[in-house]
């Protein structure tokens, strides 16, 4: 991982988790003050809260996250080139820090472990003074941040999360995701998969066995059944897996024509890796070319798995080769300070320390309710992927998809993936009461005090 030097303080780095016993033995209290709101900001700095995988299988997403946050402060408080800063479609954000106040940051270890991820996050609010937690790459760890945020009084910006529960059943009203979401995948992938394989399909699932696995699962299912195929499987896998030999044997003995690996960061790359070495993509099958599907790409997948992502059809959230002037600004700014062109989790995790720091600026305070306010039914453009909804009914938000496959030819160690469909908005858009999306109540904001 690149050394960071920027001009920024930081404090609590919080890695392993000695906490979790201690934090967590009682159920979790957060002191209330006489303050108008959690952690109300008293000098002239504010902090925020940068809760990332820094260990685990999905660290290398952590580690680009982490990259993003220190680009975005560094952004927010007036240094390098601005970035996003000058594309937004908002023009709230001046370069003098959050209403004027320097940004200052600390940051905690995921583990993409539930336990630890919720105490790293209640020691950056209650030791630290964070005023906004934001970070992740695991669905499990955004629901579990998410609600203790609500609990705490202070506003969630989830980073990596793709599971519809995080803006479904468990959505909170302190809480808001700019990552898109497993229906969305859905929605976009089955036409083209519809197109380029077929409609009489059998598939094979493998699913990681937590949320985001469950409602990836349920996504792909239903929307290339609708188009016909066959669901012949689906089993699930431990997130700790990292040998999936025993998992691929049985999809040989199947008559499955299509195997879907609902699997992200280290699980996928070891998964497709295994996939491959079985022959599973030289396999003639119901006297089709056996194919492979893998519904959340990212180019830091791609990189592990190499070759092997060769012609695999997968959705994105974004990717570094879009050409509005928004990614290409950040693109720009990623590449000027690291070496190499961010992932889609450092694009959502910048975005949203900017959509943040925006919104306070527009409601002109730091009350986790102004900042609700500001951010519900919010439309924006200029931070890539065209117009942008932060819908008000559940704080999800809503853009356009990209469907990728990995490149026959690449060109570099970062060209891996191309993007062969830009999906509309529209195709991918659904109503709050869903059945995908069933159960849960925002709720009402908490403003800590």
């Amino acid at each position: 991982m690149a050394k960071f030097t920027m001009d920024v303080t930081r404090r609590g780095l919080l890695k392993g988790s000695a906490l979790v016993g201690a934090s967590l033995a009682a159920p979790t209290i957060f002191t209330r003050t006489a303050n108008a709101y959690m952690n109300e900001p008293k000098g002239g700095s504010v902090t925020l809260g940068f809760n990332v995988p820094q260990s685990g299988p999905y660290a290398d997403e952590g580690a680009d996250e982490l990259r993003a946050y220190e680009l975005a402060v560094e952004h927010l408080n007036g240094g390098g080139d601005g970035g996003m800063m000058n594309t937004f479609s908002s023009k709230a954000l001046k370069g003098n820090g959050i209403l004027g106040k320097k940004v200052e940051y600390v940051t905690g270890d995921t583990q993409t472990k539930s336990d630890a991820a919720r105490a790293s996050a209640k020691s950056m609010i209650e030791k630290d003074g964070a005023i906004m937690i934001t970070g992740g790459s695991s669905s499990g760890v955004a629901v579990a941040v998410q609600a203790l945020c609500q609990e705490a009084g202070v506003i969630f910006m989830a980073g990596l999360t793709h599971s519809n529960d995080t803006t479904g059943k468990d959505k909170k009203a302190n809480g808001f995701r700019h990552f898109f979401n497993s229906y969305m995948s859905g929605a976009a992938l089955a036409p083209v998969l519809g197109k380029a394989y077929g409609n009489d399909r059998k598939a094979y699932h493998l699913t990681a066995d937590y949320n985001w696995g469950y409602t990836t699962e349920e996504a792909v299912r239903s929307s290339t059944e609708a188009m016909g195929w066959e669901t012949v499987a689906a089993v699930k896998t431990p997130l700790a897996q990292t040998d999936f030999s025993s998992y691929i044997t049985p999809v040989l003995q199947s008559d499955a024509d299509v195997l879907v690996l609902n699997h992200y960061g280290g699980n996928m790359v070891n998964s497709l890796t295994n996939a491959v070495q079985f022959g599973l993509r030289d396999r003639m099958a119901n006297g089709k070319q056996f194919e492979i599907v893998v519904p959340l790409y990212s180019r830091l997948m791609a990189k592990g798995a190499g070759a092997n992502v060769k012609g695999i059809f997968g959705s994105t959230n974004w990717h570094w080769s879009l050409q509005d002037e928004g990614s290409k600004a950040f693109v720009k700014s990623f590449g000027s300070k690291y070496g190499f062109p961010p992932s889609q989790a450092a694009h959502t995790c910048y975005t949203q320390a900017l959509l943040y720091a925006d919104a306070v600026e527009r409601a002109g305070s730091f009350n986790p309710c102004a900042v609700v306010e500001a951010l519900e039914g919010f439309e924006f453009d200029g931070m890539g992927n065209g117009k942008t909804l932060y819908r008000a009914d559940d704080h999800q938000c809503f853009k356009d998809v990209l469907v990728v496959k990995g490149k026959e030819n690449p060109t570099s160690e970062f060209d891996l993936l191309e993007i062969v469909e830009v999906t509309p908005v529209s195709q991918v858009t659904y109503a709050p009461d869903h059945p995908q999306f069933a159960g849960g109540s925002l709720g009402t904001c908490n403003p800590g005090a």
